[in-house]
């Protein structure tokens, strides 16, 4: 009767795992093309994400970050994480495209599973002039970005080295 028991306890064990526990062990978006629904401005925040399948990476730039371009020079502009633009990282039920975001009336499926918020970081923006002399050209970079689940665990194997390019026209006097 105890080996009984003691097998069945083991089984027990061995079969409670849940597999509703989500492990986020890596956030892969490298080669994955930035998306935005507006044209990304000068004067208000801006909203750029990245999907790759069921995820997606979510950007929020603070105001007027995009609007540091001299022309002629590369000028550098930094904005803090959380504390001035926002990056988010999303898991959804099934695969997610641009019009989850963009359309005015939110869809309901697929549905969000997890959510993930930065905690730390720079978002890095390079700015030059184009080829045309028409559009400021911005790169945006991610340094030290760490998302903390809401399990505890920080995640910091990001592999994200270039966020993506946006432009914004050279403004006229």
């Amino acid at each position: 009767m105890r080996k009984l028991f003691l097998s069945m306890l083991c089984a027990g064990m061995f079969f409670s795992c849940s597999d509703g526990d989500l492990q986020i062990e890596t956030i892969d978006f490298d080669s994955v093309s930035l998306q935005y629904c507006t044209t990304p401005s000068t004067t208000t925040k801006n909203i750029l994400f990245k999907i790759n399948e069921n995820e997606a990476l979510i950007l929020e730039l603070q105001s007027g970050v995009l609007n540091r371009g001299v022309v002629g020079d590369t000028i550098i502009t930094e904005s803090t994480v959380p504390a001035q633009s926002q990056i988010t990282y999303r898991i959804f039920s099934d695969d997610v495209d641009k019009n989850y975001f963009c359309d005015d009336i939110p869809t309901a499926d697929p549905v969000v599973i997890d959510e993930v918020e930065a905690e730390d970081g720079l978002v890095i923006i390079e700015t030059i002039m184009d080829a045309d002399s028409t559009n400021f050209v911005h790169t945006i970079n991610l340094s030290g970005i760490s998302f903390v689940t809401g399990n505890g665990e920080r995640i910091t194997n990001l592999n994200i080295s270039e966020f993506g390019e946006v432009s914004t026209a050279i403004p006229t006097n």
